[in-house]
């Protein structure tokens, strides 16, 4: 009986593993976005270069000017949902599999891709989705036509409660590293400066 208790147990354990499905998939959507964002950029540089030409008219050069911001946000919002698949793999390993020794052991490496527990996977996902939406509403105050106060005022709504919610995950950060976010902040320059 104790046999089997034993085997059961570790096939249990070692199902785990199943979790390595996602950590691959969410690598390779990361590497693809990654791989997307990029060409975007390079077409974009593209069509920079002839923001220059002398037979522009002033209207087609506005028009240029401003699909150029439009597709810099676009793919800011890429390179960001890129990041949070990494972040999202990395951790997911971290987490059912084994701790990545190169994150841990290393001065150099950067401790926003260490992960100890699911609280501190969702609150670093958490940070790059707000920016994400914080970009995605950029790109969309682009391209907004207001025509009436309302529109302005859904505009400045929007804008406040953006503000709050950066505001808020920012104290939520202080309430959990037991102090006020400046001196979190003023810590881990200190850390930094050592």
């Amino acid at each position: 009986m104790k046999f089997l208790e034993s085997l059961f147990e570790s096939s249990l354990w070692n199902s785990r593993f199943v979790i390595l499905t996602a950590v691959i998939g969410s690598l390779f959507a990361g590497f693809a976005i990654f791989y997307m964002a990029t060409i975007d950029v390079w077409n974009l540089v593209l069509h920079v270069l002839h923001y220059g030409d002398a037979d522009l008219t002033a209207e087609a050069r506005k028009v240029l000017h401003d699909s150029t911001v439009t597709h810099i946000v676009e793919v800011v919002d890429g390179y960001l949902l890129a990041t949070v698949m990494l972040i999202f793999s990395l951790g997911l390993y971290e987490l059912f599999i084994s701790d990545i020794d190169q994150a841990h052991g290393s001065k150099a490496a950067s401790k926003i891709l260490v992960v100890n527990s699911l609280d501190d996977l969702k609150a670093k996902l958490a940070k790059v989705i707000l920016m994400i939406l914080i970009v995605t509403l950029f790109e969309e105050a682009l391209s907004i036509k207001i025509e009436n106060p309302l529109d302005l005022l859904y505009l400045g709504a929007s804008i406040a409660l953006i503000a709050a919610a950066l505001y808020l995950s920012h104290m939520a950060e202080a309430v959990g590293h037991g102090g006020h976010a400046d001196e979190g902040d003023k810590n881990e320059d200190e850390k930094a400066a050592h």
